[in-house]
Formats: structure tokens, C-alpha cells, sequence
């Protein structure tokens, strides 16, 4: 029966007249309380004439407004497809062959869209697609989106049309082949035949053009030295997996040595296999990630690296070149000798920006015959040449160069001599500038042209030699002013065709018989490989030359490039500005690294304050006439004495949001393209904040956490005395912790039920699965000062930790002599003494996220039941029903629970890309945005569990092992996170589970996560 009660939202509606009643009535929201009107500040309150009777009733009138509110959400119209595209189905992802290459980073990848929107990047797993997406790469999905690029031309900074650009430099191209002025076509490395084969039409058709390539971090004198040797101008494509002896002198092979990718290789041989595993030994100045997962791993300068690498060339070769190692000698000859009696199975890099270093790589690979080391399928993503860059710099500022034509480069920003750079850009008669952004070089040419991203172009690459892939548009280009650097060269050619029947055309000679749609299909086509051969090479005067090396005169200066920055392209990323350094943990920030006994000396420090926050000294640096000011320092443990670090890629101000205007440019101390220099240090007044989001450097003895043993015990000895199972007492008898439970176990060996392994010997701290799960789940950028507060929304952490003594081993011992708590020199002095790290420490990296215990302390805590268990093994949150009690939070052990302090999605607090439409198109419409209030953690990918199963049931299939992924076992490269079904017997996970080495985190607790790790082994 209905009722006939009549109910008021308020006492006005008693009035008959009243106009609010007449709004309420008509409208279904009133208008906003004017607040800031009277409650902006104390002085506006304290003068206002409101009444305390007048402000409750006007606060009464929008109590029903207040309420609609809470339940309707805000109307957003969508429009329908008039004529839906055969292709697109809603609701239904599309998967797009590609391949990028962005004169730093590669890969050949998938792109994911949805409803035309490119909304994630995945690997390319075919057959022949060997380069797998790093960190940066999955990021770049998000500066496809970014609201600050270039979207028109401009003309000494005005907007301007095309038909304008067109005719000035046309006039110009005429002009300097009337007069023979020279034409200049300065770019990034290309990689590209078809864009080669264009360049040299418009060097044809303009007699007076040359063409210069120009890496911003260079790679030419290895090079030169592989050109001088060979013939050819590239750089050798390692292959770690079929080496047993792995020797790196200052090469992070492991980051972004020779363009990175190499980690797949690396991590095969790096898994024990019938008791076998690859030796590496690292010779460095910085700590890095190849230095981290290093078996044995020496700090030295620079100069002291030289000597080794005579050194070792002496051992292999046979040669006699005298050398001067001191007290490293023992070290580099145990290495060499090891290497040597390796033959085949051993190979050496270097990372030395030094023709005659490169060049004795060389030698000592070939002396090996390495199999890792080969001349065919050489790298072709480096071309640049030093020299040729400085004789343009040279003949700019003589006034010879009439038109300078620019694309993918940024010299105004990342030449050392940038300054000099610019002012000899004003004696060229026209300047024109190709650029997704309005960077530096673009606001100092005469004509700035915006440029499409990877996303919206059609091109071609030959990553490596006898390979062909095609970069395919996922999304026409959202600005439409916008041109493709190679359209518009086809314009300045005379050429009427478009780039893509340009393109097209070309690439039948790559083919090989194989069709144009199979090759846009599958991404990637592998064509007969030569083997590059001819040239020669003083080996012996290069040994020589490299021995008389000298240490630097004052500290040596490394620079290097961080894992999330790269060369600097991507400084307008916010997921990349908030990635945590895998090292040392800072995000938001560059800054010098140094040892401890070099701050010592210079009186420079790190502090915690009372937030929790990092804190540290400031620095001036001087490189010769370069300086930079007021630069933060990171004590950093592993770093040679003598040696500081300093990373490239940021300092940028052009075409920034200023929240990420961050950091200092090194690239002005990048004195003659070479990365180590002498520099001078003095402490400045101040100190930096830091956004780090570890502050606990070392393990403190809790061998349960990161569990590694040795090859040789691994070999030896029985799993229970390695993989240590933790004890508790059951009826005064010491039983397993695992046979132990509060909790009636339910049985979970109907349907799926998911595993998470990861193997901590094949993790390297790459953070590629950092970076896809933000994609993946909408996680937002929260900013420096939050993440400060430690309140960083990452739901994937990779924790890095470092021992306390050399080994690890040696802080389980030093433990044991501290007797627990009640040592002679009492908790604090025998703990604290372990929260300090080894000035050469071993190094450990644990991805953790949310453990997915199948009895879940944070589940029975939960007042709401807004976190609960799955049949399938996933913790799940309920976001409507949570909260924000924090209870499940402070009962989690693993403490991956993030809480959302703020309403980060159109927010102008945080304006990242959650805040602008733009920015919002990445956004996955599969996963949930979450608002304030909330708990939000690792959903172990339940929307991709999901729409496997459901793919399978609508196709009446089985599924297959591999088929399951999570967002970061799709993105590790190096197999370290392996996903899928423990109840399928046949997988791989299941094996991984009953494998000697696995164990979960914290077992003790009892706890039974769904994510398995595996006991790290060390072949020292």
C-alpha cells in the first residue's frame, strides 16, 4: 500500500512563494553555496554580517541539493556512432602492430585501443619481435596525450598556415641553391630506409644539402671504433644468453648501455639450470643496474677501469702492455683469467667513451670467439658523429649554413654548448625546427612546425641489420595542423605523394616475397643477416694509448642516464617524473651521487625529518667554464671513491607544466660528447627535499624477506638448509609454519585459482611493470610533495635493498653475534649498526604488491566487508563499500595498501594528466577511477583474468597456459614474473610452485599469499 505522507527537504517549502521552493521545484541541482564568499578566510568571516541563524538556514535550503547530489553523478552526453566502424566493437579492445623508435629508446610492440583510443602498451611476442618495451616506452603512451605539445605551425612565434611554412621555406631551399649556401638536415639516429632513401632525394634535388645525425647522448666513439675495425658504422647486438662469463667494464648493460634490451638474454643465463648459472663481474664508478645484480661487482674511476681493460686485454690476448691496477690488480686478473679459460662462452663490454677501449673490446671478443659477441645483425640505432655535430656548430657560427632544417633533435637544450648553439642559430637565414613540443630549440627557431607522435605516423625501421618493421598509426592525429616530418619533406622535395604510398611503395624491396598485410599484421619481418666484415684495427696501439690513462685531476664526474629519464625527450611525463630510481629510490629529482667517505670529506649529509621525509646538502659544480648551482646530493652506497654521478635528461623548462620543471641540465657539463669529467665540488647553503619512497636502505638481518644462498650450496646441500622453512610452536613441539592455521581452509582446486612467481634472480629493478600497471589501472600522479609524505599511490613497489656488510650473508652472521635484541652493545647499537649499508654492498630487488592472501589479514578487520576473497585467489575491493577506516592498512604486513587522500582526477591540485581532457583519454574504461576516501591496491589485473575467461567460454575452448597475464608479467621482458593458473597443472606456475626455490613473503605470518617468490642464487 502506498503512503500518502508528504515529506519537506526544508522548512521554506512551508512558503507558498518562496522562490527556492520554485528552484527545487524546477531544477534538479541548486545553485553552489557561495562559501568562499564568507568562509574564504578568518578576515572575511570575522567581517562578515551573516548570522549564525541566517548561515544554518541557508545551509538548510542546499540540504537537498547536497543529497541529489550524492546520488546522481554529473550528466556526461555522450554521442553514438552514426555508421559504427566494422572494427570497432564497444566494450572491445583492438591490438595494433607497431614498432618504435624515437632516437633513444625501441621496441616492438602491440597497442592497445579502445573505441579508437590508444590506451596501453604491450610487448610484440611474434616471432622475430625481439625488443621488448622498457619503462620509458610504456610510458610514452601517456605524451600521445600530452595537452602541451605543438599544434600549428608557428613563424617566429606567431601561428601561421602551412601554405605560409611552405612557401617561406621553399623560398628558402631556392635561395641557397641560387647562391650555394649550405643546407643542413640535422636529425636524430633514423633507423629508417625509407626515410634515409627520402633524405637523400632531398639532398639530390638541393646539391648544396648534407645530412648530419646527432645522438644527444652519444654513442660515437664506439662507433668509430666498430667502423674503423669493420667497415660499418653500428654497434654489436650482444647476446647474454649464450654466455657463462660475463666481464662489464663501466657498460650498464642492464639500462640504457648501446640502447638497453638487453635484460631477456641476461636473465636466461642468470636462473640456475642443472646447477648451472653465468658469472658476471661489474667494473664501475656508479652504482647501477648491471653493477646490482653483478656476482662480483668492483667500484673504481674511471681512469682505473682503462687499466683493467688493458689489463684483461693482456690475459686474453697474450699481450704484454704494461699496466698499473694497485690494489685492484687481484680482482681484474681473477676476472680476466676466468673470462679467458671461458673461451667461447665468455664476453666482454664496455661502456668507455674511448675509441681505443671500444676497440679493445673488440679484440678480447674476438681472441674469445664469442658466441654472445657477433658482427651480424648489428644495432643500427645509433649513427651519430661527434665530430660532424661540432664542425655544424662551427660552420653556424661562420655564418655558412643558409637553411637549417631540424627534427627529432633538441640542441638548444642538449648540446653542452647550447648557449653558443643559439646565438650561432641567428646567423642562419632560416632555421626550422620539427618537434612534438615547443622546446628550446623550437622558441629559438625562425619557423617551429608541430609534428605527430608514433602513434599518428606511418614509418619504417631497421633496428637491427636484416630486420624490417613498420610503426602503423593507432589514432589519427588529435591536432590536425599537426604533419609528419617525412610528409613534409616529401613537400620540400616537389614530391606530391603522401608518406604512406611513399612508404609502401619502398618497402617491397625489405620484403623478401613477404606481403605488405602480413608485415602491417605482424609488425616485424626478419630478412637474410650478413655478417659484417673488412677493416682493420691497431689493437695493440690502442692498448698502448688507453694505458697511459690518468685519473682525473680532483673528483671524476660519471654522468649517466636514470632508468626513468633517459636522454630528457619525455621530461613532460608525469609517470615518469613520479617513477621511483630503481638505485636510489628518488623520484621527481636528479641529483649528484656520491660515497661516503667523499661527503665526509666535503662535509656533506642526508637527514630524515620528522615526516619521514629524505633531506640532503646542496652542491656547485664546475666543468672547466661550466657551472651548476645548487645541485642536491645522495649518499650512495657502492659508489667509487673519488667518483660522483650525475644524470641527464632533466633541468628542461620548454613546454613543461611547472610542477615538472625539475632538476638541473647536466648536459651543460657534457664537455666533448664524453661522459666522464673532472670536476670541482663546493657545498652551497641549503637543503633539498627529496620525494624518496624507501628510506630504509638495508635489511637489518631479516633473511625471511629476501631469502639467496650461493651456487655452491644451491649444489650441495639439501633445499631445507637453504630455503629455511620459519618454526612455530604447535603443542610445545616446533612444527612448520605453513602446517599451521587459525583458519578452516576451503577448497580451492575447483575453477582457476592465480599465482603470481617472481624470481628474484631474474629481476633486474627495470621497472618496465612499474610503469604498466599504472597504465593499466589508472593510478594516478599524485606530485612531489605528496609523494614526500609517503603517499605515493604505486600499487606495484620494487623494493632495492642493500647489505649491511659485504654479503648478505655476512649481515645474517653479524646478526647472530648481536645475539637477537640482547647483544653486548644493546638493540640499538647492534641493529643500528645494520641500518647503516656496506660501502660496496650486494644488492637486492623485490617487486611487491598486494600478496592476495588466501587468509587475509586485512580482510577480517574490515568493519564494511569492502575487501574480500575470491574462489580464483584475488583479494578484492569493493571501492562503493570502503570507507576509508585504514583498518585493512595498518593489519597488512606487506603494506601495499595505498589510501587516496585526495580526489586526484580533475583536480587542479594535481595537474597532471587526470586533470585535462586530453590528458584523461589514456584512461582504461575497464578499471574503475578511484575518489577520495578510498583504499585502492593491486587487483592482481582481475579485469584481464576475466575477460580471458570470458573469451575462452564465448569461443568454447580451454584456455592456455600463458594466456592468463597480469599487467606486469606482460610487461617483464626478463621473465621474471610468471602469471597464471596453479590449478592447471601443466603450467608454468605450477611448477615454479613446487620448485625447491620457492617461498612466500613473511611465511611466518601465516598469511598464504597468492604471489611466490623465489630464493635469490649468487655464483660468487
Amino acid at each position: 500500500m502506498s503512503s500518502n505522507k508528504k515529506y519537506w527537504k526544508s522548512v521554506e517549502e512551508l512558503n507558498e512563494n518562496s522562490s527556492i521552493v520554485e528552484t527545487l521545484r524546477n531544477n534538479e541541482f541548486v545553485e553552489a553555496i557561495p562559501t568562499d564568499e564568507f568562509l574564504g578566510d578568518e578576515a572575511t568571516l570575522s567581517a562578515s554580517s551573516t548570522t549564525r541563524r541566517d548561515f544554518l538556514k541557508y545551509v538548510g535550503f542546499s540540504t537537498a541539493a547536497a543529497s541529489l547530489v550524492a546520488c546522481e553523478g554529473p550528466v556526461i552526453k555522450s554521442i553514438p556512432y552514426v555508421v559504427q566502424p566494422e572494427q570497432i566493437i564497444p566494450g572491445v579492445a583492438d591490438y595494433y602492430a607497431t614498432t618504435v623508435f624515437d632516437g633513444f629508446d625501441f621496441a616492438n610492440l602491440l597497442v592497445k585501443t579502445r573505441e579508437g583510443r590508444p590506451i596501453k602498451i604491450e610487448n610484440n611476442t611474434i616471432t622475430g619481435a625481439k625488443f621488448s618495451a622498457n619503462a620509458r616506452v610504456h610510458a610514452s603512451i601517456l605524451s600521445l596525450y600530452d595537452s602541451m605539445r605543438l599544434k600549428q605551425p608557428k613563424i617566429a612565434g606567431k601561428t601561421a598556415t602551412w601554405s605560409e611554412v611552405d612557401s617561406k621555406v621553399k623560398a628558402s631551399l631556392a635561395d641557397a641553391k641560387a647562391k650555394g649556401g649550405q643546407v643542413v638536415l640535422l636529425t636524430n639516429t633514423l633507423a629508417s630506409p625509407s626515410t634515409e632513401k627520402l633524405i637523400a632525394e632531398f639532398i639530390a634535388a638541393n646539391p648544396t644539402a648534407k645530412h648530419v645525425i646527432y645522438d644527444a647522448v652519444s654513442s660515437s666513439e664506439a662507433l668509430d671504433a666498430f667502423e674503423t675495425a669493420y667497415g660499418e658504422r653500428a654497434l654489436v647486438d650482444y647476446d647474454f644468453s649464450k654466455a657463462a662469463t660475463i666481464v662489464s667494464v663501466g657498460a650498464d648493460f642492464l639500462g640504457d648501455w648501446q640502447g638497453g634490451g638487453y635484460d631477456a638474454g641476461y636473465a636466461q643465463g642468470r636462473i640456475p639450470k642443472n646447477g648451472k648459472m653465468s658469472k658476471h663481474f661489474q667494473f664501475e664508478s656508479n652504482m647501477t643496474l648491471s653493477g646490482a645484480a653483478a656476482d662480483k661487482r668492483v667500484p673504481m674511476t674511471t681512469a682505473m677501469q682503462k687499466q683493467a681493460l688493458v689489463k684483461i686485454y693482456n690475459i686474453v690476448t697474450g699481450a704484454a702492455v704494461a699496466v698499473n691496477l694497485g690494489k685492484f690488480d687481484a680482482e681484474v686478473t681473477k676476472a680476466a683469467q676466468q673470462l679467458k679459460a671461458s673461451g667461447s662462452k665468455g664476453v666482454l663490454v664496455s661502456g668507455i667513451d674511448d675509441k681505443n677501449a671500444q676497440l679493445l673490446v673488440l679484440a678480447i671478443n674476438n681472441a674469445l670467439s664469442s658466441e654472445a659477441f657477433t658482427t651480424s645483425g648489428t644495432r643500427q640505432i645509433r649513427k651519430g658523429s661527434n665530430a660532424k655535430v661540432s664542425q655544424l656548430v662551427n660552420d653556424m657560427k661562420a655564418g655558412s649554413v643558409h637553411t637549417l632544417i631540424m627534427s627529432g633533435v633538441n640542441p638548444a637544450y642538449s648540446l653542452p654548448n647550447s648557449k653558443e648553439f643559439a646565438d650561432a642559430l641567428k646567423k642562419v637565414t632560416l632555421s626550422v625546427s620539427v618537434s612534438l613540443k615547443e622546446d628550446e630549440t623550437a622558441l629559438v627557431s625562425n619557423i617551429a612546425i608541430g609534428t605527430t607522435h608514433y602513434l599518428e605516423s606511418w614509418n619504417d625501421l631497421s633496428l637491427t641489420k636484416g630486420t624490417y618493421s613498420l610503426t602503423q598509426p593507432t589514432i589519427r592525429p588529435l591536432f590536425a595542423e599537426t604533419k609528419q616530418f617525412q610528409d613534409i619533406l616529401l613537400s620540400w622535395t616537389g614530391n606530391t605523394a603522401n608518406y604512406y604510398d611513399y612508404l609502401k611503395a619502398n618497402s617491397a624491396s625489405y620484403l623478401g616475397g613477404t606481403t605488405w598485410n602480413k608485415v602491417v599484421h605482424d609488425g616485424v619481418f626478419v630478412g637474410a643477416v650478413s655478417v659484417a666484415t673488412g677493416g682493420s684495427a691497431d689493437f695493440a696501439g690502442a692498448a698502448n694509448a688507453l694505458a697511459q690513462s690518468k685519473n682525473a685531476s680532483g673528483l671524476e664526474l660519471v654522468l649517466y642516464t636514470k632508468t626513468g629519464m633517459g636522454d630528457g625527450q619525455q621530461a613532460n611525463n608525469p609517470w615518469l617524473q613520479e617513477f621511483p630510481d630503481p638505485i636510489t629510490r628518488v623520484s621527481w629529482d636528479n641529483y649528484i651521487t656520491i660515497s661516503k667517505v667523499d661527503a665526509d670529506n666535503l662535509k656533506l649529509e642526508n637527514y630524515n625529518v620528522a615526516n619521514g621525509g629524505l633531506n640532503g646538502s646542496y652542491v656547485d659544480l664546475e666543468v672547466g667554464v661550466a657551472k651548476l648551482e645548487k645541485v642536491p646530493v645522495i649518499i650512495q652506497p657502492g659508489q667509487a671513491v673519488g667518483t660522483v654521478g650525475l644524470s641527464l635528461g632533466y633541468g628542461k623548462k620548454a613546454a613543461l607544466k611547472e610542477e615538472m620543471q625539475v632538476g638541473v641540465n647536466a648536459y651543460v657539463l657534457y664537455n666533448n660528447f664524453n661522459n666522464i669529467q673532472s670536476v670541482k665540488i663546493t657545498k652551497a647553503t641549503g637543503d633539498h627535499e627529496f620525494a624518496c619512497v624507501q628510506l630504509q636502505k638495508t635489511l637489518m638481518g631479516r633473511g625471511d624477506i629476501i631469502k639467496e644462498t650461493t651456487l655452491e650450496v644451491f649444489n650441495t646441500k639439501n633445499a631445507k638448509d637453504w630455503n629455511i622453512q620459519p618454526m612455530v610452536s604447535l603443542d610445545h613441539n616446533p612444527v612448520k609454519a605453513t602446517e599451521v592455521d587459525l583458519w578452516t581452509s576451503f577448497d580451492r582446486s575447483v575453477g582457476h585459482h592465480f599465482n603470481l612467481s617472481i624470481d628474484l634472480n631474474a629481476c633486474t629493478g627495470c621497472g618496465a611493470c612499474v610503469i604498466a600497471c599504472h597504465a593499466e589501472n589508472n593510478v594516478p600522479v599524485v606530485g612531489k610533495s605528496e609523494v614526500r609524505r609517503s603517499r605515493d599511490m604505486h600499487w606495484l613497489r620494487i623494493d632495492r635493498y642493500y647489505s649491511s656488510e659485504t654479503t648478505f650473508a655476512g649481515d645474517n652472521t653479524k646478526k647472530e653475534e648481536f645475539d637477537g635484541l640482547f647483544g653486548d652493545k644493546g638493540s640499538l647499537g647492534g641493529f643500528g649498526e645494520m641500518e647503516i649499508a656496506s660501502e660496496n654492498p650486494q644488492v637486492a630487488f623485490q617487486p611487491v604488491m598486494c600478496q592476495h592472501c588466501n587468509h587475509a589479514p586485512c580482510e577480517t578487520v574490515c568493519p564494511v566487508a569492502a575487501t574480500s576473497h575470491s574462489r580464483q585467489g584475488q583479494n578484492h575491493m569493493a571501492y562503493n563499500r570502503c570507507v576509508g577506516t585504514r583498518y585493512c592498512a595498518n593489519n597488512c604486513p606487506y603494506k601495499v595498501r595505498r589510501f587516496n587522500w585526495f580526489l586526484y582526477s580533475k583536480n587542479s591540485e594535481f595537474d597532471y594528466h587526470m586533470n585535462d581532457d586530453l590528458g584523461r583519454m589514456v584512461l582504461n574504461p575497464d578499471v574503475n577511477v578511484r575518489s577520495r576516501g578510498v583504499m585502492e591496491k593491486c587487483s592482481m589485473c582481475i579485469q584481464m583474468t576475466q575477460k580471458t575467461i570470458l573469451d575462452a567460454k564465448r569461443d568454447g575452448r580451454a584456455i592456455k597456459d600463458g594466456e592468463f597475464q597480469t599487467a606486469c608479467s606482460a610487461a617483464c621482458s626478463s621473465g621474471a614474473m610468471i602469471f597464471g593458473d596453479v590449478n592447471d597443472k601443466e603450467s608454468k606456475v605450477a611448477a615454479l610452485k613446487a620448485d625447491d626455490r620457492m617461498y612466500h613473503l613473511l611465511e611466518h605470518v601465516g598469511t598464504q599469499p597468492n604471489v611466490i617468490y623465489h630464493v635469490k642464487v649468487r655464483n660468487t
